[in-house]
C-alpha cells in the first residue's frame, strides 16, 4: 500500500470554533494525523511518501475558480484590513440566504467587502480559516490526486493521509472544517485519466454533504453514504434516504441514514447494502471517505452532536441525547476493510473525520490492514 502524507497539515490549526453561542476547541488538530502516522509506522504497513504538487486546473475540475481564489487570498486580505488580525483566525459574521446547491456562491457579483465575500463561501462558524489553511488544504488535495493517479500506475490500493478533511466542502463553499473536497478530487482525476465510472463510499459518522452536492446531478460518480440520520445529526440539511440524485445522476446517490444510537449490527447491515449497490453500479475504481468517528460506545450525555471535526459546546441540550458513535470496535474496522476488499476494485482511501489519540490511528490502520489482508 502506498500512503501519501500531507507534511504541511499542521499549518492549519484553528484556535477555536463558535458553536452554541460560545467558543469551543476545534477537534481537527494536528495530533489526529500524528496518531495515524505513528500506527502506520508501528505496523510497517506499506510505504509513506509525500505528494507532487498538482496544478490549480486540477482543483478547478471540482471547485469554482472564484472560490479557489478566495481561499488562496483570504489570509492576505484579512491582514490588509488590520495588522492585529495576524493573531486571529477568520470566522464569518454575515451570510446571504442560500441553499447548498452548486453555483450558489457564484450566482451574483462578489462583494467588495471582505466579510461579505467570506459569507458567500462559508457554511458555518465552526470552520476557522488560518494563516496556513490554504497550504494545508492544497497539499491535502495534492495527496488525494496523487493517490488516485497511483492507481492508474498499477497500485491496487492507496491512502491519502491528510487534514483538514474534505467531505463537507462543496464546489464553492467550506463547512464542517472542510475546505477542499479530497474524495471528489480523487474521483475526478480517475475520470480525467481515462476511467468512465468511479464510485465514492462515505463511511464517516456525518453525511458527506459536500461530496453528494458535487455529484448529485452526475451519473459517472455514484455516491453511497452510511451516516447518522440528518434529522438529529450534522450536517442536518443533506443525507436523507429520499435524496437519490437528479438529472443524469438520478438513482446514483444512495443514502443509508442510521439512528444516532444504532450499533454495529445495524452499521454492518448498511455496509452490506452499500456494497451490493456499489457492485450493481459496476464502477472501475472506488474512493472511500474514511471517517472513523463511528468508533466507541454510544452513551447518553448532555452535549449536542456536531461535525465529526468540531467539538460541541457543553450544556446546550438537555440530558438524554446520545453521543455521536455507532459503537464500532477495533475488530469491526478490520472486518469493514475486509468487506471492501471483496469488491475487487482499485481503491483510494481518503482520511476524513474521527477523534484523536492512539484509538484513531488503530481504527484507521485496521481498515487498511483488513483491506490489504483480504486483497
Amino acid at each position: 500500500m502506498l500512503t501519501f502524507y500531507n507534511e504541511h497539515h499542521a499549518q492549519h490549526e484553528g484556535r477555536f470554533a463558535i458553536l452554541g453561542g460560545e467558543a469551543v476547541a476545534c477537534a481537527d488538530t494536528p495530533g489526529r494525523l500524528d496518531a495515524v502516522l505513528a500506527e502506520l509506522a508501528r505496523r510497517g504497513l506499506g510505504r509513506i511518501v509525500t505528494p507532487h504538487g498538482v496544478p490549480l486546473v486540477s482543483l478547478e475540475r471540482i471547485h469554482a475558480p472564484r472560490y479557489l481564489h478566495f481561499l488562496r487570498s483570504a489570509w492576505s486580505a484579512w491582514l490588509a484590513l488590520d495588522a492585529r488580525h495576524g493573531g486571529r483566525d477568520i470566522l464569518p459574521w454575515i451570510w446571504p440566504r442560500t441553499v447548498t446547491r452548486r453555483g450558489d456562491a457564484t450566482s451574483f457579483p462578489e462583494p467588495d467587502d471582505f466579510g461579505a465575500r467570506l459569507g458567500c463561501y462559508a457554511g458555518d462558524s465552526a470552520s476557522p480559516l488560518t494563516a496556513g489553511t490554504w497550504t494545508a488544504a492544497k497539499t491535502g488535495a495534492d495527496c488525494a490526486v496523487n493517490a488516485a493517479h497511483a492507481l492508474r500506475l498499477g497500485e491496487p490500493v492507496t491512502f491519502a493521509l491528510t487534514r483538514p478533511p474534505g467531505q463537507h466542502a462543496g464546489a464553492d463553499y467550506f463547512r464542517g472544517a472542510c475546505f477542499l473536497n479530497n474524495a471528489a478530487l480523487a474521483a475526478q482525476h480517475l475520470l480525467d485519466d481515462g476511467l468512465q465510472r468511479v464510485a465514492i463510499l462515505d463511511l464517516a459518522y456525518s453525511h458527506g454533504s459536500g461530496t453528494q452536492d458535487i455529484f448529485y446531478e452526475r451519473g459517472d460518480v455514484p455516491f453511497v453514504s452510511i451516516h447518522a440520520d440528518p434529522h438529529t445529526s450534522y450536517p442536518f440539511y443533506a443525507g436523507h434516504a429520499g435524496e437519490t440524485g437528479a438529472g443524469a445522476g438520478l438513482g446514483c446517490t444512495l443514502n443509508l441514514p442510521l439512528a444516532r444510537d444504532a450499533g454495529p449490527a445495524h452499521w454492518f447491515a448498511a455496509l452490506e447494502t452499500a456494497c451490493l449497490r456499489l457492485a450493481a453500479f459496476a464502477p472501475q475504481a472506488l474512493v472511500v471517505s474514511l471517517g472513523v468517528d463511528t468508533a466507541g460506545a454510544a452513551q447518553p450525555f448532555a452535549q449536542p452532536s456536531a461535525s465529526s471535526c468540531v467539538s460541541p459546546p457543553a450544556g446546550a441540550l438537555p440530558p438524554g441525547r446520545i453521543a455521536p458513535h455507532f459503537g464500532l470496535s477495533g475488530a469491526d474496522f478490520l472486518r469493514a476493510g475486509e468487506r471492501l476488499a471483496y469488491l475487487g476494485l482499485p481503491t483510494v482511501f481518503v482520511l476524513e473525520g474521527g477523534g484523536a489519540g492512539a484509538e484513531l490511528g488503530i481504527a484507521v490502520v485496521n481498515v487498511l490492514e483488513g483491506f490489504e489482508t483480504a486483497a
